[in-house]
Parts: structure tokens; sequence; C-alpha cells
């Protein structure tokens, strides 16, 4: 990334602000904004996440909010109620005292002397989610939004529920705003204050895992703020973004198919992360096209281009070689006028006996059984990755032993699919709960599997995503398998598979018995979206600067972080576990002279093909160190189950120095619900 010295405008921080809310309760905020709007005043965009403006985002922040105010805006980062320096407590997300907070502050903004009364909002994950939830709300001040790496769907697609099955990054992002809970305030900016509201978080903010797991169907909880449950109430125009190895690309696609407001999309290789810093690369000057939206929708700046070229971006990607870690995804950035796309043409293909057919081709009814072993999905990846090597997935022969597989004749032209495959899938079952996990992958002429796309779906789910039914063992049933949006360029010589299995583990929780399917080929069929090859497409395929971004704060390595992905398989005890470590190490914010050591461990194992066996565990250590003044939490996670129900246990201690201040312990079990 390119870093700007030069910027039209000259800016000034205000490091830390308190912004009122109705009730009492005060938000930390962190300013940047041009000199000149001391007299001359300019939009406000707002960021409002739980992340800590003062250290745990400070690096990132630093790098494109003092660009967006350098180029006219008014930047306010704020930290949501008991997060970061902000007072209260934080319960759950997207809760609607989240949204009346954030209204509040776009009221705010809008009255102060600096802001021109015209507002936005702009976030990545949680930010990006609350900006569109709050853009349904309309407040009169927000003219546009940015949303990056959200979704519009809270249950069907999000981070704890994937066609109606459990993912483990339910458990694993839990663990992370366990973790994240149980740091304090700085008291560099609260004062004395900051232990009392630190342990007010500690007694008060609750396990969430528990929450969750107790709406295991699609209920009034996961409807608020999901906004597809009315795509109407959004007026104001939307820049929504993802990337192709993020968890939330497929929303962009049906914001821009549902959305009646100016609306473009932009999806690139990228894991969970914003465009300017986006791994794999390549990375583009996201900050440039953000202020180009600015400028034309807060600005009236209608002729500056930034709803000139397609509707929607993204990059075809080339094949790769199965891989747990690359820094760049060959490919190229195409576009489309509109979503849908009238170049996209679905092509439907039986499926035969461990074949994929051709369309048209007249294929026999046979019927396939499968039964997967545990160790199906030890080898997936993560639901949504950090492109924090190796949580890409690997090579799926691995997985492919335990599945049901089915390979396209060798292709003799370059074939190329953009938006979600699906699979008409005709099945029986000998268990009245299951679930099946859908992929596809790219085969090269040596073998290997790259996995392209993957859907998974509760099976009892068949009939409505509302109301599910248990299956009659044994009996014929037709389901609709989506898999996720992808753009992939198929070339000669190369297979297309598609791979079903019973059980997907550690990535989707395992059904409460083991499950053998049927699955009866002809009646079956793959429906493949097919973008027509145009040889114009280089000619106007959209482009991109390089990125840029504002010169980012120091920060100091004082001791080294560790990456680990670990498979292990005890023959002796037929126990087999995935061990995942994330330890960032100790770092040094060199301006506010404070250390932070964060260090994450996750570990899902089983025992032989006992579904009863699975066990997600997690450990999160966290701590602040400025001069004498130290602390640091412990928070450690177990889930396990019976055929019957979840068991949760859940520990909190938290220090000051060497003296324990606070120790917390749950014990919870919860009813299995159709899962």
């Amino acid at each position: 990334m390119r870093t700007v010295t030069s910027l039209p405008h000259a800016v000034t921080e205000d490091e830390h602000l308190w912004i009122p809310m109705s009730d009492g309760v005060r938000l930390a905020g962190r300013l940047w904004r041009p000199k000149s709007s001391d007299d001359e005043p300019v939009p406000g965009v707002l960021e409002l996440i739980p992340y800590r403006k003062r250290d745990m985002t400070a690096l990132r922040d630093s790098i494109h909010h003092p660009y967006m105010a350098g180029h006219g805006y008014a930047c306010l980062r704020v930290d949501l109620r008991g997060s970061g320096d902000s007072e209260g407590v934080l319960t759950d997300e997207y809760l609607e005292r989240e949204l009346q907070d954030a209204e509040e502050i776009l009221a705010w903004m809008a009255e102060q002397p600096w802001c021109s009364g015209r507002t936005s909002m702009m976030g990545i994950s949680w930010g990006g989610f609350n900006a569109l939830q709050v853009a349904a709300r309309r407040p009169p001040s927000l003219g546009a939004i940015v949303t990056v790496c959200s979704s519009d769907d809270r249950y069907a697609d999000d981070v704890h529920y994937m066609g109606g099955c459990l993912l483990s990054d339910n458990l694993s992002w839990a663990s992370t705003m366990f973790a994240y809970n149980s740091c304090p305030p700085d008291p560099a900016l609260v004062g004395e204050r900051w232990r009392d509201m630190w342990l007010e978080r500690l007694d008060n903010s609750g396990l969430w895992l528990d929450e969750w797991l107790r709406h295991q169907q699609r209920d009034d909880y996961w409807r608020h703020g999901s906004v597809c449950e009315d795509y109407s109430a959004i007026t104001c125009p939307v820049f929504a973004a993802s990337g192709w190895a993020d968890g939330y690309s497929n929303a962009v696609f049906r914001l821009l198919a549902e959305l009646d407001v100016p609306r473009k999309g932009l999806i690139g290789p990228w894991s969970h992360k914003y465009p300017h810093l986006g791994e794999p690369g390549p990375a583009i000057g996201f900050l440039q096209e953000v202020v180009r939206w600015w400028d034309h929708w807060l600005k009236d700046d209608t002729g500056n281009g930034a709803m000139d070229g397609p509707q929607l971006s993204i990059w075809m990607q080339d094949t790769v070689p199965p891989s747990t870690a690359y820094a760049e995804r060959p490919g190229r950035w195409v576009g489309e006028d509109q979503w849908p796309s009238e170049r996209v043409v679905p092509l439907r293909h039986p499926l035969a006996r461990h074949r994929i057919a051709e369309p048209g081709e007249q294929v026999d009814v046979v019927p396939l059984t499968v039964q997967s072993p545990l160790s199906v999905g030890q080898f997936a990846g993560k639901w949504c990755s950090y492109n924090a090597p190796p949580d890409l997935p690997y090579d799926q022969r691995e997985e492919d032993g335990g599945s049901l597989v089915f390979d396209s004749d060798v292709l003799t032209d370059r074939l190329e699919l953009l938006g979600a495959p699906v699979l008409e899938l005709s099945f029986a079952a000998d268990k009245p709960l299951a679930m099946v996990a859908v992929r596809l992958s790219d085969v090269a002429p040596d073998g290997k599997a790259t996995r392209v796309s993957y859907g998974v779906a509760n099976l009892t789910h068949h009939h409505s995503p509302t109301g599910p039914q248990r299956l009659e063992p044994r009996t014929q049933y037709a389901v609709t398998v989506q898999l996720n949006g992808m753009a992939q360029a198929f070339p000669a010589g190369h297979r297309i598979r598609l791979s079903v299995s019973t059980s997907y583990w550690p990535l989707v929780w395992p059904s409460p018995e083991s499950v053998r399917m049927t699955v009866f080929t002809g009646s079956s069929q793959l429906v493949l979206p097919v973008r027509e090859h145009d040889p114009s497409d280089d000619e106007h395929a959209p482009s991109f600067d390089e990125p840029e971004g504002a010169p980012p704060i120091a920060v100091t390595s004082r001791q080294p972080g560790e990456h680990r992905w670990t498979v292990t398989r005890d023959l002796a005890q037929d126990s087999s576990a995935l061990e995942v470590v994330k330890d960032l190490g100790v770092s040094h914010i060199d301006d506010i002279g404070l250390d932070i050591t964060r260090r994450a461990y996750e570990r899902y194992s089983f025992v032989g093909d006992d579904v009863t066996s699975t066990r997600g565990e997690t450990e999160w250590h966290m701590g602040f160190t400025r001069g004498d003044w130290s602390v640091h939490a412990t928070t450690r996670t177990v889930l396990t189950c019976t055929a019957t129900e979840f068991h949760l246990h859940a520990q909190l201690d938290a220090y000051e120095g060497e003296r324990r201040i606070a120790s917390k312990d749950w014990t919870r079990r919860i009813p299995r619900d159709f899962i």
C-alpha cells in the first residue's frame, strides 16, 4: 500500500471525546477532520464497532480515517457502549439500544459546527452490519453507506448458522467477543473509574454463546437486524463489498438484486479484510473508491464517475493448486452492468453414477449411498478466512475419500462460472435428523482438487426454513442446496468435481446420529451459473488504482506471534483433532506507550465415528501493560453434546497485576432443536 503524506486538506485529530446518549451513557469517540472544517463544514462518516479504537483497531484506523478526513470528511470512530473506552455494558450484537445509539450519534454529528449536516456510515463486519441496519431505520441525515463483509440475513448467512446447520464459528466468534468483553477501558482516558467500569463489564456482559444456542431456528431474535426482512426499508445508496475468501460474499449478490436504490457491488479475492488491505491480493485503491462514493452522494459531485462502470465488479479467479496460503490470487477484473446478469445462464447437469453428466443427457435413476466419517471437514479451513495461514481449504482429496464424488468429463474449453451453483438433491436418509455438505472443486490433471465453493443444509428444513420437520427414514425427499457465490475460471484439461458428504466437522456441528444417505442419480441435478465469455471483457473491465492510505501509527513488536493449524490422529485411541493457534504476540503502540498481548487457542476433536464425542474448546488470553499498570484476562469455553443436548461450560478469570479480581463460571445444558 502506498502511504500518502500530502492530502488535499490538513487534518486535525481529537484523540478522545465523549458523545452523550439519551439515557445518560457516554460513548467514546475519536475524530479526524479537515482543519478547514472550523469554517467550512464537511459531511460526517461514522464507524461504530466494539473493537477498541484506542488500541486494537488503532493501526487500521490510522490508515483510512485520516485519509478520508484529508479528502474533506469528518471521520468519527466510536466504541460501542460497553466496549473500548465507552461507558455501559455490551451484552449482545446489534441490540436495539446499539441501533438507537447509532441514530443519536448521527444526529449529534449533524449538529456539530464542523459538520455540513449530511452523514454516512461505513464499516467492515460488525460495522458493515450496523450500517445496513441503521440505513433501514432511515435517520434523516444519513445520505449513503459503505458496507464491507456483512450480511443482510443474520440467521441463514452469518457466522452462527448456515443452511440451518450450526457453524463451529458460532463458538469461535462467541469466544472472541467473550475475550474482548473482558478487557478494561484505558485509565489514561477514563481516569480512576476504569476499574469500576471493568468490573461492571466482567459482571454483566454475559455468555453470548448461551443466547445464540437457544435460537437454533429462524425466529424474531434473528429477524431483528436482518434487512432481508424488508429491503424496501433502505432508501439511501449502498456500496457493498466483500471477498471470495470471506464468509459474506453472498450478501453482495442479494443486495444488488433486491435493493431499489442506487447501489454498487465489489467482490475481490480477499479474506475478511478491507479491500485496500486485502489478502490474498491483489489489494485495490478502495479508499479512493470510497471517497468518490462520498463525494457523489454527500457533496453532490455527480459528475465524478462514482456511478460509472459496472454495477458489480468481481475478480474472476483463475485456477490455483490447493494451498493453505498464497499472497496473490491469479485472475482478472470483470464487470456486470446489473445483477442478476443476463450473461449468466444456468446449465442443468444431471448426476449420473459418480459422474456429472452433460445438459440434456439421459441418465438412469441409480441409488448411491454415503455415510461419511467425522474426519470429512478437517481440511475445510474456516467458514470466514482472515488469511491467517492456513485457514483456507486444503487439497480436497483428503475429504473426498469419505464423500460421494461426481466428476465431469475433462473440459475441452475454458469454462467460467459466476454466481451460486445449486444442487437439486433427491435423497433419502436412515435417520430423522440429517445434514448434507456439498463441495464444488477444480480438479487439475494431476488430481489435485481445489475447493471453489460449498454449501451445507439441514435436511429437516427441506419443506421450509422456518418449520423444520423430522425425516421419515428411507423416504425419498427433494431439497435444494445453494452453494456460496463464486467467480471461477476452469481451464481446458481440468474437471469439475461435486462432492457430497453427511458430515463436515468441524466447520459444521454434526447430526445427532451418524447418517447413511442415499442419493438418487437422474433426479438429482447440479445447476451451474455459466458466464458467457465476451471478447470485449478486457476492454470494458473495471480498473482500480493502487491501494493508498494515510501513514500508519508506529507499532513495535515486543514478542513475535505464532500461527499453527495442526491436524492430529491418534490411532491407538482412535481420536482426531484440529488445533488452531492464533498468537499475535506482544505489540507496543508507541504513541501511547501501551503493550498489548493477544493469544487464541482452539481445538476441535472427536473419537471414532461417535458424533456425540465432538468437542470444541477455546481459550483466549488478553493483556494490557503500561508502566505499573498491568491487567490481563483469560477466557475458556467448551462445547460438547449428547444426541439431545448441547453442554456449554465457560470460565473467566481477570487479573490486576498478579491479583485475581474476578472469576466466573458458567454451566449450561441447551436442548438440540432439529440440529
